[in-house]
Parts: C-alpha cells; sequence; structure tokens
C-alpha cells in the first residue's frame, strides 16, 4: 500500500476510534483496543524492520508517558477516568501516519507548517484562547529547536500535524480533556494546550534513538529475510 494510503487511511481511523469510544462503555473499549492493535499489526507487515522497531518503540514510550501524565501526575484524564486499551496501539498509527506524511510532502512544507503552527498556537493561547495556556506555551519553543536542529525534523513536523489535529479533535468531541492547571505547578495548561504535540516528540526522540538497537539485537538472533520498503 502506498504511503498517500497510510497518510489518509491512519488519520481516518483515528477519528472514527475517537468517536466511537465517546458512546460506549468499558466492554466497548475493550474491543476497541482489540481492533486498533490488530490495525497496528496490519500496518506493521509492510514495513522494513527499522521502521518497525521505530513504531513499537513509540507505543512503549507514549504508553509511559501517558500511564505518568494521565493515572499518575493528573494533567489530563480520559473520558472514564482510565487508560482506555485501544491508546497504545493508537500511538503506533499516529506514528506511522506521520511517517507516511513525510514520504508525500517536501520536509520544508512539512516543517514551516509545523513550525508556523506550534508558534501560533502557542501565542493564541497566551492572548485571544478561552482558557490561558501558558504550559502549551513553555513546550512550543522546545519543538521548534527539534525542527530546526534534528536531522527527523520532517517526522517530528508530521506527527506534531497529526497529533495537533487529534488534540483539538478529541478534546472537542470529550474523549479526553485537560487539566485546567498542570497538578502541583499551578501553571495554566489548555484544553489542548499547544505544546502537547511538543512533548510527543520526546516519544519519537527516543523510538528512534532505540530503534536501531532493537533491530541489531533481533538480527543477531535470527539473520532479517530480506528487506521491505516502508510506507
Amino acid at each position: 500500500m502506498t504511503p498517500r494510503f497510510y497518510a489518509a487511511v491512519g488519520p481516518a481511523y483515528l477519528a472514527a476510534l475517537l468517536a466511537v469510544d465517546t458512546q460506549v462503555g468499558y466492554g466497548g473499549q475493550l474491543a476497541l483496543g482489540a481492533l486498533t492493535w490488530i490495525v497496528l499489526a496490519a500496518a506493521l507487515r509492510p514495513l522494513a524492520p527499522l521502521a518497525r522497531a521505530q513504531a513499537l518503540g513509540v507505543v512503549v514510550f507514549a504508553t509511559v508517558g501517558e500511564v505518568t501524565g494521565s493515572l499518575i501526575w493528573g494533567v489530563y484524564h480520559y473520558r472514564l477516568h482510565n487508560l482506555p486499551l485501544f491508546i497504545p496501539p493508537a500511538h503506533g498509527v499516529v506514528y506511522l501516519s506521520g511517517l507516511a506524511l513525510t514520504r508525500i510532502v517536501p520536509a520544508r512544507r512539512l516543517v514551516a507548517a509545523a513550525a508556523i503552527g506550534s508558534i501560533g498556537w502557542g501565542l493564541a493561547g497566551l492572548t485571544v484562547l478561552p482558557r490561558l495556556d501558558v504550559a502549551g506555551a513553555i513546550g512550543v519553543p522546545l519543538l521548534c529547536v527539534f525542527l530546526w536542529r534534528s536531522r527527523a525534523r520532517a517526522t517530528y513536523a508530521a506527527v506534531f500535524l497529526v497529533v495537533g489535529a487529534l488534540e483539538l479533535y478529541g478534546t472537542s468531541i470529550g474523549t479526553w480533556r485537560w487539566a485546567r492547571t498542570i497538578p502541583g505547578l499551578g501553571i495554566a495548561d489548555g484544553n489542548p494546550p499547544s505544546g502537547v504535540a511538543s512533548g510527543y516528540v520526546w516519544f519519537d526522540v527516543m523510538a528512534l534513538l532505540v530503534a536501531p538497537w532493537i533491530v541489531a539485537a533481533a538480527s543477531r538472533r535470527s539473520p532479517l529475510r530480506g528487506s521491505r520498503v516502508a510506507a
């Protein structure tokens, strides 16, 4: 399947997933979780080992971030005050959607869109948005540093665009909600905060860092049976 297919179908599936979640209880979330793991597994199948390891790394690091940020710290919470089981694999789908976007949109355009979008969003959160968003504005410079300095800037930019759209959509339909202030710090936070996708970049950074080690370790155990083309 082509990158264009992944770039379109991934976000569409995630949008439908979040909408359905607003209509179901815990049992329904279990079913959505199973379905999303199947979707992720199908998306991973045609990928090269490195891209597959990157996506799975994002799932691991993002899940740690979800448990810490939502269940422990309470910076945001999901509709049923739990961590829906579809969330971990959904992070993998988000990453693959961003990766596919880098295959069809020039890197400079992605980086420009992410930089302009994040800075504009951050400034709006300090001036005109209904909720003051100091915490989000603090995160925006971090994203801009990665967009400026990193060799993977196109991937980070693409993921920011996907995450930003899903955050605006998910909070608007009530799938999750961000606290008005960061617990324990009292810093005003938006719903969603403009810098949330900047924080998401850390999941990608860690996943891209460890993925080559995972592939190397796997290759030492069993030789790869040929490379596949990444989406």
